[in-house]
């Protein structure tokens, strides 16, 4: 429900509007002063301000400038007598929704009324999902603290000030649109449209009109001129998603484009300056489609201005835990279960850094959503998880590499070394995590660590 504030020193006008109001389903509060009216702005949550424009002591004006400083788009409807017109109009150039004069129709009122607080909704909403996108993308809230993520962090933070054109490149699922959104959102441009298109999800002539739109009977179908992609992003960012799928013709009107900062639509002659940054991305090598002409080279050295490389998951296994932990919560609500889940078990912990993870974090981040509704207790375990991946877990303690003469003890011994170095490089050398991967006390795996005599750090 709506709340409506009206404002008026006539206490009878007052009571009447709260009645009208009430009847149309709006909660209604009344100030008999300007100054009131700002003290309930300060504690309600007000939807629109409906004031009188002659008041002793704080006009509507001066009313409706205080308002505008607290909440520039809360929408505030003037009331005014006939001889006040050229007031009212001054009303509406300092931010005024709109004036009604006095007396009015009551559906006249509820029209105004209805209008501004649709307008007003819409503007909540886009507020409230620019700060929850703003919030999700700055680059500090990528989830890693692998020196590989460090370093792509630095990167972002260094190119997103600029207008530099960014390539972005590495295997589907390592989060190439995250980057590129919190490039976007930590520029200057994070107030204009992030538009993104994915370049293989279209065939090529519905890629052409997608991207640089079409005029009006340009082809069977176009009934009306549609804008691109290119003049959505105007004023702030294009994200191309798998260049390297372009055709060799939306390829060369690419690069016209970012030489020039024009385009045309399809079916049109009229050339249409647009002024945006581009942010592409591959999980190709472009470098290696150049070589094999499957690649503009002209356009790769447009594209590759700065180039940042997102490396596999397999190659930041430090992060593992903290995507783990950052998706059990992302996915809490998903439970059927009182039972909150705390983390996964020990055995199944293991199997997380042995698989190679080909889908990435997105690989990753299906299986903890699939374990969170098929895990009954505190902890995911190894049967919570698909077939497929238990099936696939990397073994990296190959029986072939023990030498066949040595005695069991032995053997033993090497295992024992092996299973230690590598909890160590996958905990980055914590020992207290390696610890926990091993199934041992702390203090029991520093013993080992000078019984084997192994290097923190060695990965021998």
């Amino acid at each position: 429900m709506e709340t409506v504030l009206v404002v008026d020193d006539e206490k009878n006008y007052t009571l009447i509007l709260k009645t009208v109001l009430e009847e149309e389903n709006f909660e209604t509060l009344t100030a008999n002063s300007g100054k009131n009216a700002l003290e309930i702005l300060e504690k309600c949550d007000v939807d629109l301000v409906l004031a009188d424009l002659k008041m002793p002591a704080m006009d509507g004006i001066e009313l409706l400038d205080n308002i505008k400083k607290k909440n520039p788009d809360i929408p505030v409807i003037m009331m005014t007598a006939h001889g006040s017109v050229d007031k009212a109009v001054e009303a509406m150039q300092k931010g005024a929704y709109t004036f009604i004069l006095k007396p009015f129709e009551n559906e006249r009122m509820i029209l105004h009324i209805n209008k501004a607080i649709a307008m007003y909704r819409v503007v909540k909403e886009n507020r409230r999902l620019r700060d929850e996108i703003e919030s999700q993308y700055r680059f500090g809230n990528i989830i890693g603290k692998s020196k590989l993520m460090q370093d792509v962090y630095k990167v972002i933070q260094k190119v997103a000030p600029t207008n530099a054109t960014v390539l972005i490149e590495g295997e589907s699922g390592t989060g190439k649109e995250l980057v590129a959104k919190s490039i976007h959102f930590n520029s200057s441009r994070r107030d204009k449209p992030f538009i993104a298109v994915n370049c293989s999800a279209f065939a090529e002539n519905l890629l052409e009109s997608e991207l640089f739109g079409h005029e009006k009977g340009a082809f069977t179908g176009a009934v009306a001129m549609k804008k691109g992609r290119f003049e959505l992003a105007d004023g702030g960012t294009l994200f191309l998603d798998e260049i390297g799928e372009l055709s060799q013709n939306l390829q060369v009107k690419l690069l016209r484009v970012l030489q020039e900062k024009v385009l045309e639509r399809v079916g049109g002659v009229k050339p249409v300056s647009i002024d945006f940054r581009l942010i592409a991305a591959t999980n190709k090598v472009l470098k290696d489609e150049v070589a094999g002409e499957r690649f503009r080279e002209d356009l790769y050295y447009r594209l590759n201005v700065l180039r940042i490389f997102l490396p596999p998951l397999r190659r930041r296994q430090s992060d593992i835990h903290l995507l783990v932990d950052h998706f059990i919560k992302k996915y809490a609500n998903e439970r059927n279960s009182d039972i909150p889940v705390k983390g996964i078990d020990q055995e199944a912990e293991r199997l997380f850094y042995e698989y190679g993870w080909p889908g990435n974090i997105r690989e990753l981040e299906n299986i903890i959503e699939r374990a969170m509704i098929l895990c009954p207790g505190e902890f995911i375990r190894i049967s919570d998880l698909p077939n497929h991946f238990k099936a696939n877990g990397n073994n990296t303690l190959q029986l072939e590499d023990i030498p066949i003469e040595i005695s069991l003890y032995e053997t033993l011994a090497i295992v024992e070394k092996k299973m230690i170095t590598r909890a160590l490089k996958l905990s980055n050398n914590v020992q207290s995590h390696a610890a926990k991967l091993l199934g041992i006390g702390k203090s029991g795996l520093n013993q080992k660590i000078k019984k084997y005599k192994i290097e923190i750090g060695s990965k021998n």
